[in-house]
């Protein structure tokens, strides 16, 4: 893809993220966005020749984003117990606070069946970034064996997108510390 202004690019990236958030890839109208940025249409396709290459690249920079963060959190916190523990609040409980939007992935999931098929390898990226994060977490926090591993961390991933699903639908935040307290009571997350 030909992106002639990087900065220009940035720009048009961050705005239809925020918009994506909030009403998925089938609200992601080029119109819109290059209003909110104070572009032509006709401009916005010159950095992005289509919808569907500009929700490709969104998704590529969540996912990226999401990877880095994970790292990060690895590192700063020293300890993969502890890295586990605040997971749910790196990306998830942090969309909701942006305004009661979610992770990027959950929208364009549930509209996967609509969505290009470069977005759509995108979006599953991010869930793969996820779920190997916490497979190489849990191992190394001596929580599960390389065998369990990929199966408890789907199932801590998928549990933690569902908490931000019914917390946004009700906008209520407490509803999804209420959940993920209730997985660290269950066992499913470190407590």
């Amino acid at each position: 893809m030909n992106q002639p202004n990087t900065q220009s690019s940035d720009k048009i990236l961050m705005a239809a993220t925020k918009m994506a958030q909030a009403h998925g890839y089938g609200g992601l109208n080029v119109r819109n966005l290059a209003a909110d940025v104070g572009i032509k249409a006709a401009s916005l396709y010159h950095h992005f020749p289509s919808k569907a290459d500009l929700a490709a690249a969104v998704a590529r920079r969540y996912w990226e984003d999401a990877a880095s963060t994970l790292n990060e959190l690895g590192k700063e916190t020293g300890d993969a117990v502890e890295s586990l523990r605040q997971y749910p609040d790196v990306t998830f409980r942090k969309s909701l606070e942006n305004s009661n939007r979610m992770c990027l992935a959950s929208f364009m999931n549930a509209e996967y069946d609509g969505l290009p098929e470069i977005v759509k390898a995108e979006v599953r990226t991010f869930a793969d970034v996820n779920v190997e994060w916490l497979r190489k977490t849990l191992i190394a926090a001596k929580i599960v064996g390389s065998k369990e591993a990929k199966r408890r961390a789907s199932a801590i991933f998928a549990a933690v997108v569902g908490a931000q699903l019914l917390a946004r639908g009700r906008s209520d935040i407490e509803m999804f510390d209420m959940l993920i307290d209730g997985y660290r009571a269950s066992g499913l997350l470190p407590k």
